[in-house]
């Protein structure tokens, strides 16, 4: 079967422009010109990858963008943002809604292929470590579990992005050392874009988030100024009171989204 891409655009001209080259490179592509319609064909069509466009009427795409990552049945489907809106702050704000990668207008069809095919490669790809034996998948509390996206730490299973898992496995194989921004780029993303160091930063601190008591003071995903990042992970006698620290942080953060949601529900 054809890989299904869904193609979330209000522009017509740039919608047939980009389905028409990606069906001519054997993709299957479904049309939606604004967020309500595009959010329906998510839901009945469950892609293989999403193209979504920032500025579309009704709802924009940033919100749609955090509803398809709230609904489990959207929640693990790649997004690739296209937009015209590409300054540092607009990417931060794209990725921080839940999207995998972003692609800023006027872009090369060639470029967006190789974007896209990065996405599929790396959702698809088989299970870490089922053909390379070397693969490092556990070390002192820290546990991937490739089947499902998740890790184990500290003895409790932690949800994550297929973005956040890779990631987290890049710095896993070279525990200890300064992993450098183009070899992660590299290595994760599938491809070389010039200086975007901003797509690591926020992808790191959502990993912080999840992995570190408090995500603003790391202990273990550490930033070395000017050379990259360090996986740094405690054994031995080093894990005495890190397990407590880390249940009691999480509980202060699932106390946090609940409030949030009840939050929303007041207001809808």
């Amino acid at each position: 079967m054809k890989p299904c891409i869904l193609l979330i655009e209000d522009d017509q001209d740039m919608r047939e422009l980009v389905s028409s080259h990606l069906e001519h490179n054997g993709f299957d592509v479904q049309k939606a010109e604004d967020g309500i319609k595009g959010q329906a064909l998510a839901l009945q069509y469950t892609p293989d990858l999403i193209l979504l466009d920032l500025m579309l009427p009704n709802v924009d795409g940033l919100t749609l963008c955090q509803r398809l990552r709230r609904d489990e049945r959207t929640a693990g489907i790649p997004i690739l943002m296209i937009t015209a809106l590409g300054g540092t702050k607009d990417k931060v704000t794209g990725f921080n809604s839940g999207a995998d990668d972003y692609l800023t207008k006027p872009f090369d069809l060639e470029e967006l292929q190789v974007r896209v095919k990065a996405l599929l490669r790396r959702t698809d790809r088989a299970p870490v470590g089922t053909n390379a034996h070397h693969e490092i998948l556990s070390y002192g509390p820290l546990t991937l579990v490739p089947e499902r996206f998740e890790a184990i730490w500290f003895e409790s299973p932690v949800r994550l992005t297929h973005l956040e898992f890779e990631l987290l496995h890049c710095l896993l194989q070279r525990h200890g050392q300064t992993v450098a921004p183009s070899l992660i780029l590299k290595e994760v993303w599938g491809y070389e874009p010039d200086d975007d160091i901003e797509t690591i930063r926020v992808h790191v601190r959502h990993l912080r988030t999840k992995l570190e008591p408090d995500p603003r003071k790391p202990r273990f995903i550490k930033t070395v100024y000017g050379a990259g990042y360090c996986l740094e992970l405690p054994t031995g006698g080093q894990l005495e009171g890190f397990q407590d620290l880390l249940i009691q942080a999480r509980q202060e953060r699932e106390a946090r989204e609940a409030q949030n949601k009840q939050g929303e529900r007041a207001s809808a």
